[in-house]
C-alpha cells in the first residue's frame, strides 16, 4: 500500500493513496478550497500538481467538470488525422492524458469512508463495496469516486439485459453487459445436445447464466479476477442458478472438457491502462490466442467453441481478418458457422466521435470454432 504525505496548517499529515488504475501517488500537493478557479485548477494539473479539496463537495464536482471542458476544448481544436489508426492511437492518448489531469483533483475520506466536507454524499456502502474494510484515512481522486459511486448505484439498481429479460448487477471494476447485442447472438446460436459448457472470462457471469436459462445442465465459469469471481457468484444465486453453474478462479480454462466453450475476450489488441480496460484491450491478442490455442484440448468430440468478437479491431487497422483466420488455422481450427449483429450502442450514432467511421462499420460475430478432424 502506498502512503501520501503533506503538511497541512503547520501540521504533517498522512493517508493511504488509492488508485484503481494503479496511478503512482502524486509527488507534489496543495491544499485547495472554493476560491480556487477552474483556470488555476487546470494549470496544476497540466503542471503535476494534486490538490486536496477542503471546500463544498458540490463546489469540486463543478470544478471537476469545468476542467474537463477545457481538456475538450483544446481536443476540439486538434485537425484532422491522415489515418483510422492513427486517429486511434492519439484518441488513445488523449484519453490517458485527460484522465491523468481530471485525477489531480483529490478527496480526502477518514477510516470510515466519511467524506469531510460540506454536502459531501454518504459514500460508506459504495467504498466497501469497491475497496473493503479500512482502518487508515485515505485520498482518492474525485473522478474515481465518482465511478465509485456511479457503480454502486448500477450494482443495487442493475442492468437490463433484453436477451434475458431480466438484470444483471455489475460491482465496480467490473465491465457491465451494456452493449447486450452480442448477448443477442448467444440467445440465437444454435444448441443440440450439449449438457457441459464452459464461460471463459466471465465478468458478471451474465453469459453463464445464459447458457443455464437455455438448459445447460452444467456450466463452469472462470475469471482470473477476485472482483469478477464474487461479482458472477452474487448474480448466480440472484438466478439460483448455484446446482448449474460453477465458478472457478483460473487463468482461461478449468479442468477437464466441455461441450461448448465461450469466450468473449476483448476486443482491440492494444495496451490496457486501467481495471475496467482489460474487458475491452487485449494487449497483443494475449487472451485470444490462449482461448484459441487451448480450445481443440477442452472440447469433447464434436463440441464447439463459441468465439464473441467485434471486428472494430479490423476497421481501425489494428489486425486484419486474414491475421484472425489465420489464429484458428494454426490453433487447428476451422469455421462451421458464424452469426452477426451491428451494434446498437450510443457511439456507433456518434459523428463527432473521432472513431466514428471505424465504429459504423463494426460488426460483432459468434464464431462457432470446430477442431480439425
Amino acid at each position: 500500500m502506498n502512503y501520501v504525505a503533506w503538511e497541512e496548517d503547520g501540521n504533517a499529515k498522512s493517508a493511504l493513496w488509492r488508485s484503481e488504475n494503479a496511478t503512482k501517488p502524486p509527488k507534489r500537493l496543495v491544499i485547495a478550497d472554493d476560491s480556487l478557479n477552474a483556470d488555476k485548477a487546470y494549470q496544476l494539473a497540466c503542471e503535476g500538481t494534486a490538490m486536496i479539496w477542503r471546500g463544498d463537495y458540490q463546489n469540486a464536482k463543478n470544478l471537476l467538470a469545468a476542467m474537463a471542458r477545457r481538456i475538450d476544448q483544446r481536443k476540439s481544436r486538434k485537425k484532422s488525422l491522415a489515418s483510422v489508426a492513427e486517429a486511434f492511437h492519439l484518441h488513445r492518448l488523449s484519453q490517458i492524458q485527460r484522465a491523468h489531469i481530471l485525477g489531480m483533483l483529490l478527496i480526502s475520506l477518514d477510516s470510515g469512508y466519511v467524506i469531510p466536507l460540506r454536502r459531501a454524499p454518504d459514500v460508506r456502502k459504495a467504498c466497501l463495496e469497491a475497496y473493503g474494510p479500512s482502518e487508515a484515512d485515505s485520498l482518492v481522486s474525485l473522478r474515481e469516486l465518482l465511478g465509485v459511486i456511479g457503480a454502486y448505484e448500477w450494482s443495487k439498481s442493475g442492468v437490463g439485459i433484453p436477451a434475458l429479460g431480466e438484470k444483471i448487477h455489475p460491482v465496480y471494476g467490473v465491465f457491465s453487459p451494456v452493449r447486450g447485442e452480442y448477448l443477442d447472438l448467444i440467445a440465437q446460436a444454435s444448441l443440440g445436445e450439449q449438457s457441459c459448457a464452459f464461460d471463459i472470462g466471465t465478468g458478471t457471469g451474465v453469459i453463464a447464466i445464459m447458457l443455464a436459462k437455455r438448459g445447460i445442465s452444467k456450466i463452469i465459469a472462470t475469471d482470473v479476477d477476485e472482483r469478477a469471481i464474487s461479482c458472477a457468484e452474487d448474480n448466480i444465486r440472484r438466478f439460483n442458478l448455484e446446482r448449474q453453474i460453477e465458478v472457478a478462479q483460473c487463468d482461461l480454462f478449468p479442468r477437464g472438457k466441455a461441450d461448448i466453450i465461450v469466450c468473449n475476450p476483448p476486443w482491440i489488441p492494444a495496451s490496457a491502462n486501467s481495471r475496467l480496460d482489460h474487458a475491452i484491450y487485449d494487449p497483443e491478442h494475449r487472451m485470444l490466442k490462449g482461448y484459441l490455442q487451448g480450445l481443440s484440448s477442452h472440447l469433447r468430440e464434436n463440441g464447439e467453441g463459441w468465439l464473441i468478437l467485434s471486428d472494430l479491431a479490423e476497421h481501425l487497422g489494428l489486425r486484419t481478418r486474414d491475421q484472425l483466420l489465420g489464429m484458428f488455422a494454426d490453433a487447428g481450427l476451422r469455421v462451421a458457422t458464424r452469426l452477426d449483429i451491428k451494434p446498437r450502442h450510443p457511439k456507433s450514432k456518434d459523428s463527432t466521435d473521432v472513431l466514428h467511421e471505424a465504429r459504423k462499420k463494426e460488426t460483432t460475430s459468434l464464431w462457432i470454432l470446430k477442431a480439425n478432424d
